[in-house]
C-alpha cells in the first residue's frame, strides 16, 4: 500500500477530534504517515502530539511535506493554510476528509501538487466520494499544467492560467508537438478542444477549423513569449537532449555548467529539455562533472573509447584520438547517450568553450533522442479485479488502477473498471488472444519509466497476467528491482462462482483450465484424470470457446468414469456481472446447458450435495447422511 502513495510523500495528517482521528487512522496506517493531534488527545494510541496552536505547528510542517490530509472543517483548513500559500507550482497538496468519512475534498494544488490524484486514492481506500472542482476534471481532460508529468517533461514559460482558462471554456487549443511521446493525444476523450497536425511556426487557420484561442508548444526549443501576445501560450520541454561533454582534467563545475548554458542559448534550446550528460569513461570521476549531474539530477552515461570510435561524427579530431583513443568524445558520446537504436540526431556539433580566469576547456555537443528520458524507475502493478464489479475489487487494487500512468488489459476487463480510470491515463485494451503482447508492452512501458497496471479478471496470479509478465521479465534477465513489481490479488473466478451457489469448495479442491493454447491437451487430460480419481472438487476454467468444443465433453467422460452421474455440478456464467447466469445440474446432464469462456464449471466430489438450491460440500467425509439430503 505505501507504494501507491509514494508520489505524495512526505505526507502528514492532522486531526483535532476523536472522530476525525478515527477517520484518518486507516489512511495513516496504509501510507505510513504520521498523524498529528493536539495534546488534549494525547491519550490516543499511534499519534504524534503537538502543543500550542495548530497554526504555529502547521507552519513548522509546511515546507517539509509534499502533501497534507486534514480531518477538520474545510473553512478551518482554509484559514490555517491561507498565510502559507505562495504559488500553485510550489504549494503542497492539501486534502480534507470530512468527519463522517463520506467526502474527500481536493482543496489546494489539485493539479501540480497532486491533490486531485491523492483525493481519488483516499476516497477509494475509505469508500468515500471524491470532490474535485477543477474544470479539467469535469471535461475528462488532463490538466494542461500536469500534462507532461508522467513523461518527465519540464514545464517551461508561458501563460498557464490563460491556457487553462481557455481549456475550461472548451475553446480550441492549438497543439504543436515537435518532440516527446504523442501517446497522450490518442487517449483524449471525445470531443476535446485540442487541434493537432499544424506545421511548425504556423499562424494560419486551416479551412473548416476554428481559430485557436490558445497554443501549446511541446518542444526542446526555448521560445520567448511576448506578454502582449494575442493568444495565451505555454511550453512543455520533453527531456530529449543528450549533452556530450569532453573536458580537460580538473575543469570546474562552474565552467562545465556555463558551457552547457551558452551552447543551449546559442541554439535556442531549453535547459529543461536536457535528458542527461554523456562522456568517455575516463571522465566518470571528473569532480566538476559528477557534482553537476548530482545537483541537477542528470544521469551520467559513460562510454569506452572503443564504443565511441564506432560513431561517425562530423568533426573528428586526430589530436583527441591520440590523447584518449577515439577521434570524438563530445559528439560521439551525445549520440550514444541518446541511444542509437532509436535513431538519434546530432542537433549541435561540438563547441569548445573557455572562460577567462578559469582553468580548463569544455567541449559540448548535443544529440536529440526520439524518446524522452522520464527520469523515474518504472513500476509494474499486476492487478486482479475479481469478477469486475467495483465492490468486489479490493481497495488496494482500485487505487493501483486509479494511480497508474498506463492501464493495460483485455478489452472487456478494461470496460468493467472504466469508472476507476482518470483523465490523462493511457488505456490500452487488447484482444483476449494477445496476452503475451500485453506482457511485452507493459514491460516496455515500465522500462521506460512509467507506472503500468496490468489488469486481469479474478486473481492476476491464477490464470491471469502475473505469470506471463514475470516469465517475460525472467527471459529478459530482470534484476528483480527495475522495474519494480507489485502484485495486487483479487477474488478469483472459482471463489466468486462458489459464493453464488453456496459452499462447494469446503473440502479439498483444484482448478484446471481446458484451454490448450499454452498447455498441451495431453497434459490437461492427465490432470483431469488425476483430479477425478482423487475426488477433488474441481473448477474448470475456459471450458468451451467457439473453436474449442470437444474438450469439455472429454472432461465429462473422464469424470463419469470415477464419479456418480448424479454428482452435483454448478455452471456460473459472469458471476457478479449484469448478465450473470447460474445453473445447478449434474455430472451426467451439465452439457445440456449453455457453456462458454465466461462460464466456470464446479464439479462436486462424492460428498457434495444440493440442498434448497445451494451446492454444499461437507468439511469432512463424514458428510451428510442420506436422510439429510
Amino acid at each position: 500500500m505505501p507504494l501507491l502513495f509514494q508520489d505524495f510523500q512526505p505526507l502528514v495528517a492532522i486531526a483535532t477530534t476523536p472522530a476525525s482521528v478515527k477517520r484518518l487512522r486507516p489512511i495513516c496506517q496504509a501510507t505510513n504517515t504520521v498523524l498529528w493531534v493536539p495534546d488534549s488527545l494525547q491519550h490516543l494510541e499511534a499519534v504524534q502530539v503537538y502543543s500550542g496552536s495548530l497554526s504555529a505547528h502547521l507552519e513548522t510542517l509546511w515546507s517539509q511535506h509534499r502533501s497534507f490530509v486534514f480531518g477538520l472543517a474545510t473553512g478551518a483548513v482554509v484559514r490555517l493554510i491561507a498565510p502559507l500559500l505562495q504559488h500553485k507550482s510550489t504549494d503542497p497538496a492539501v486534502v480534507v476528509v470530512d468527519e463522517t468519512g463520506k467526502f474527500v475534498i481536493s482543496l489546494c494544488s489539485g493539479h501540480q501538487g497532486g491533490a486531485d490524484r491523492l483525493t481519488r486514492l483516499i476516497a477509494l481506500q475509505i469508500s468515500a466520494t471524491p470532490v474535485l472542482t477543477g474544470a479539467a476534471n469535469g471535461a475528462g481532460l488532463p490538466g494542461i499544467d500536469v500534462l507532461g508529468i508522467p513523461w518527465g517533461w519540464h514545464r517551461g514559460e508561458g501563460n498557464w492560467t490563460g491556457v487553462s482558462a481557455a481549456i475550461a471554456r472548451q475553446e480550441p487549443i492549438q497543439v504543436i508537438q515537435e518532440a516527446g511521446s504523442t501517446l497522450w493525444q490518442s487517449h483524449l476523450p471525445e470531443p476535446h478542444p485540442f487541434q493537432f497536425g499544424f506545421p511548425e511556426h504556423t499562424a494560419e487557420v486551416k479551412e473548416d477549423v476554428p481559430a485557436p484561442k490558445a497554443r501549446v508548444w511541446i518542444s526542446p526549443i526555448q521560445r520567448k513569449f511576448s506578454s502582449e501576445a494575442d493568444l495565451p501560450k505555454v511550453q512543455w520541454h520533453p527531456r530529449v537532449l543528450w549533452v556530450g561533454i569532453g573536458c580537460e582534467r580538473g575543469t570546474s563545475r562552474q565552467l562545465i555548467e556555463t558551457a552547457i548554458q551558452q551552447v543551449l542559448q546559442a541554439n535556442h534550446l531549453a535547459e529543461g529539455a536536457i535528458a542527461g550528460i554523456a562522456t568517455i569513461d575516463l571522465k566518470a570521476d571528473e569532480v566538476g562533472l559528477v557534482e553537476l549531474c548530482r545537483d541537477r539530477h542528470f544521469p551520467l552515461r559513460c562510454f569506452t573509447a572503443e564504443q565511441l570510435r564506432t560513431v561517425q561524427v562530423p568533426t573528428p579530431s586526430a589530436v583527441v584520438e591520440a590523447e584518449v583513443g577515439t577521434p570524438s568524445v563530445a559528439e560521439a558520446a551525445a549520440v550514444l547517450g541518446a541511444s542509437p537504436s532509436l535513431s538519434p540526431s546530432l542537433r549541435v556539433s561540438k563547441q569548445i568553450v573557455r572562460a577567462e580566469n578559469q582553468p580548463g576547456a569544455v567541449t559540448v555537443a548535443i544529440a536529440q533522442s526520439e524518446q524522452e528520458y522520464i527520469g523515474r524507475t518504472g513500476k509494474l502493478w499486476l492487478v486482479g479485479t475479481g469478477p469486475g464489479q467495483l465492490d468486489q475489487i479490493t481497495p488496494a487494487a482500485q487505487m493501483a488502477i486509479a494511480q497508474a500512468d498506463v492501464v493495460i488489459g483485455y478489452t472487456l476487463y478494461v470496460e468493467l473498471v472504466s469508472s476507476l480510470l482518470r483523465p490523462g491515463q493511457i488505456i490500452e485494451a487488447l484482444p483476449i488472444t494477445q496476452e503475451r503482447q500485453r506482457a511485452k508492452r507493459a514491460i516496455a512501458l515500465a522500462d521506460w519509466g512509467l507506472t503500468v497496471a496490468v489488469i486481469s479478471s479474478g486473481d492476476c496470479g491464477i490464470y491471469g497476467m502475473a505469470g506471463l509478465v514475470l516469465e517475460e521479465l525472467r527471459s529478459l534477465s530482470w534484476d528483480g528491482k527495475t522495474p519494480a513489481v507489485q502484485v495486487f490479488p483479487g477474488i478469483t473466478a472459482l471463489q466468486a462462482a462458489a459464493s453464488r451457489v453456496g459452499a462447494p469448495l469446503m473440502h479439498d479442491f483444484c482448478a484446471i483450465s481446458l484451454s490448450d493454447l499454452l498447455t498441451p491437451w495431453e497434459v490437461i487430460e492427465q490432470r483431469l484424470t488425476a483430479a477425478a480419481q482423487a475426488d477433488f472438487v474441481t473448477a474448470l476454467y475456459n471450458p468451451r470457446s467457439q473453436t474449442r468444443t470437444e474438450q469439455i465433453a472429454i472432461a465429462q467422460q473422464i469424470f463419469l468414469k470415477h464419479r456418480d452421474p448424479d454428482t452435483p455440478v454448478a455452471l456460473i456464467r459472469s458471476a457478479y456481472r449484469q448478465d450473470e447466469h447460474i445453473t445447478l445440474t449434474t455430472l451426467a446432464h451439465f452439457l445440456e446447458a449453455s457453456i462458454d469462456m465466461l462460464t466456470t464449471v464446479l464439479i462436486g466430489n462424492q460428498s457434495s450435495r444440493v440442498y434448497a438450491d445451494w451446492m454444499i460440500t461437507p468439511r469432512g467425509y463424514l458428510g451428510f447422511s442420506q436422510t439429510e439430503i
